[in-house]
């Protein structure tokens, strides 16, 4: 999973080389963590969040398939 929102996070951005996803278990979900540069941010999450949102969506329909609990946090690269 860690690597389908890289994908996705990689073809919307400029730097594509500033975006790092990582992938921890929090209790009984699994929390990926997409950072971007703070000038990608807008791109990533979009008007009003819907890109950010439609991630997310995306990665819900893959966890159930897989049969877990996804939580997508989008935060900026320091």
């Amino acid at each position: 999973m860690k690597e389908l929102v890289e994908i996705i996070a990689k073809s919307l951005v400029n730097s594509p080389d500033d975006v790092k996803v990582t992938e921890e278990m929090d209790g009984t979900a699994l929390k990926i963590t997409l950072n971007v540069a703070q000038p990608d941010m807008g791109k990533v999450i979009g008007k009003q969040g819907r890109i950010a949102k439609a991630i997310r969506t995306v990665m819900k329909a893959v966890a159930i398939r897989e049969n877990v609990k996804v939580i997508v946090v989008i935060g900026e690269e320091r």
